[in-house]
């Protein structure tokens, strides 16, 4: 960085009016706003969106200009005449970005202690001067020449500027890229993504459209994609039991009870074939285990068509089972043999006790089994759907290589930097998408929870954000449910090394708690005024005058703000070299 920001062959005019939101500078002579030249590059000075820097006594600040004008009189005599042979006396406002020693410009304030003086004098900001903040931005001083960079794009107003920014500043509070579509997220994604292969960093990449598959083809880069419905699948075993309600939505009177006492049961049976010890649990026959109840008594839960049969038979030995192996039973995971659930069902229909026997389950239920014939209904079509067989694994073991969490296992444990999901191909049906990113997102939040990122943190880039986050499952039988794993992310797993970089076209649809966890906004043209409202709430440095550049910018322009960002920075998203299939077909 040049230790001397002010250059007065760019001197172009006074500070003659300072408010605390901006301050306001003249020129003396419109010849001042003519091109300059700086160590060979060409400074368009006095358009609006350059930067300036201010001498102060103590100080020196960086600002923008946000307007230029001239006085009244002045604008009644402009004429194209006039302009070629008249002298003006321009008017500019001017943001105060930040301050900065005048000594030791590194050291920058990003609070403004002190704001520059009537008459101050102003200058063109120079390239290399302002470029030496960028790479800067969050970064420590101890830590600054080693950060890792992501060389993102170009200033807009003045193009020989390179935009680098250390990684650290652009996902260390999570990273939200915003914009309509055509804005260019998309690239923008891209661009991020390349950023972390360039670093030897690791990313998991969720793709609802398929659109960033030509991450899939980097020579020991990135890993063979799980695209799911096709070659790969998510194991319904590693779905939790709320997964599986929104998924079957029983009604809440009498089928989410049955359907939670037909779950544990087949959990039982589960632990019951695979704890025959020849003591506690033994097995005299196909059909009956033997428990131990004491040194004198064994009792018998019988077994029919793969389910357990309840209708006049023995609490005891039952809850006995359930009462050693409470904790699996209880767990949040669905590790039995759904194939078996809808019959299960039909086997939980029995009275609560005996008439005859307190110590028995009653006879079968006839009023219960007819409530829950819906329930059995939508079970039968889930599973025997071909979709969702191939999407959940229903008929193949949760150890296979294509399992979707053993893959993402592997790929944290290899050298390969990008990892793609695709969902491209799975079914909008049942709400499937949803809760598959959902569980995607609750198996790295458990994972991050357990340290597992510390010391090899992991970006969780979702496209299409608004898709998955803010979802919640309801229908005129079935209570509100949630699926919250991507909010849980934001809040907790910063310190964890999980960080979060979503892409949306709809801001206003992503949850407060998420959004106002986002450090960095890189956000492209918005119009709707609800996604800028959006925006200005979550992102402390969004102030009007930048906000209102937003409905004007190009394809592939953006904003820069957050949390690690002194200012905003507009710029011009460089083109990756990887690109997405993003491209509107042509009629």
């Amino acid at each position: 960085m040049s230790n001397n920001p002010f250059n007065h062959s760019h001197f172009i005019g006074y500070i003659n009016q300072v408010t605390p939101q901006y301050v306001k500078v003249h020129f003396p002579s419109s010849v001042l706003m003519k091109s300059f030249t700086f160590y060979g590059e060409e400074l368009k000075g006095g358009l609006v969106g350059n930067y300036v820097v201010i001498e102060g006594e103590k100080y020196g600040f960086l600002g923008k200009i946000l307007e230029l004008s001239l006085p009244e009189k002045e604008r009644l005599e402009l004429s194209e005449k006039s302009f070629n042979t008249k002298e003006f006396h321009p008017t500019g406002k001017i943001e105060i970005l930040l301050s900065f020693e005048l000594f030791e410009p590194s050291n920058i304030d990003k609070g403004l202690n002190s704001l520059p003086m009537i008459g101050a004098k102003v200058f063109i900001c120079s390239s290399k001067f302002i470029k030496g903040y960028f790479k800067g931005f969050g970064v420590k001083k101890v830590h600054k020449d080693t950060a890792p960079v992501i060389e993102l794009g170009r200033l807009t107003y003045d193009k020989s500027t390179i935009v680098e920014l250390s990684q650290q500043a652009i996902f260390g509070r999570h990273c939200a890229v915003v914009g309509t579509t055509g804005g260019g997220k998309s690239y923008t994604v891209s661009k991020l993504a390349e950023g972390i292969i360039n670093n030897n960093n690791k990313a998991i990449l969720i793709d609802p459209t398929g659109e960033y598959s030509n991450f899939d083809n980097i020579a020991g880069k990135t890993t063979a994609p799980l695209v799911l419905s096709n070659d790969a699948f998510l194991h319904y075993s590693n779905l939790t039991i709320s997964d599986l309600f929104v998924l079957l939505r029983p009604s809440g009177q009498v089928q989410a009870p049955k359907l939670l006492e037909a779950i544990k049961s087949l959990k039982i049976l589960r632990i019951l074939e695979n704890n025959i010890d020849g003591e506690f649990i033994t097995k005299p026959n196909d059909n009956t285990f033997s428990i131990k109840i004491s040194n004198e008594i064994r009792e018998n839960i019988y077994v029919k068509d793969n389910n357990i049969f309840k209708s006049g038979q023995l609490m005891r030995p039952f809850n006995r089972v359930y009462n050693k192996f409470i904790e699996q039973i209880e767990g949040i995971n669905s590790d039995f043999d759904i194939r078996n659930l809808s019959l299960q069902i039909t086997k939980e229909c029995v009275y609560d006790v005996d008439r005859n026997d307190s110590k028995k389950w009653g006879g079968n239920n006839d009023t219960h089994l007819n409530n829950c014939v819906s329930l059995i209904l939508r079970i039968n079509n889930l599973i025997n759907n071909p979709d969702f067989k191939k999407l959940f694994g229903f008929d193949k073991q949760k150890n296979d290589a294509s399992e979707l969490i053993n893959g993402i296992n592997s790929f944290l444990d290899d050298d390969k930097n990008i990892l793609r999901i695709g969902f491209e191909e799975v079914s909008f049906d049942f709400q499937a998408r949803e809760i598959l990113a959902n569980a995607i997102g609750k198996f790295l939040l458990e994972l991050a929870r357990k340290e597992r990122f510390k010391e090899k943190p992991l970006v969780l880039f979702i496209d299409e954000a608004h898709q998955y986050l803010n979802k919640k499952v309801k229908d005129e039988y079935f209570d509100v449910t949630e699926l919250s794993s991507f909010d849980n992310i934001a809040k907790e797993c910063r310190k964890y090394g999980l960080f979060l970089c979503i892409a949306t076209q709809m801001p206003r649809d992503i949850p407060n708690g998420t959004l106002s966890q986002i450090g960095t906004f890189i956000t492209h043209r918005l119009i709707n005024h609800q996604d800028k409202e959006a925006i200005a709430n979550a992102c402390s440095s969004a102030n009007r005058d930048t906000l209102s550049f937003l409905p004007v910018l190009g394809s592939g322009e953006a904003i820069l703000m957050g949390v690690d960002f002194p200012m905003p920075v507009m710029l011009k998203v460089e083109m990756p070299l990887i690109k997405p299939k993003s491209d509107t077909p042509l009629f």
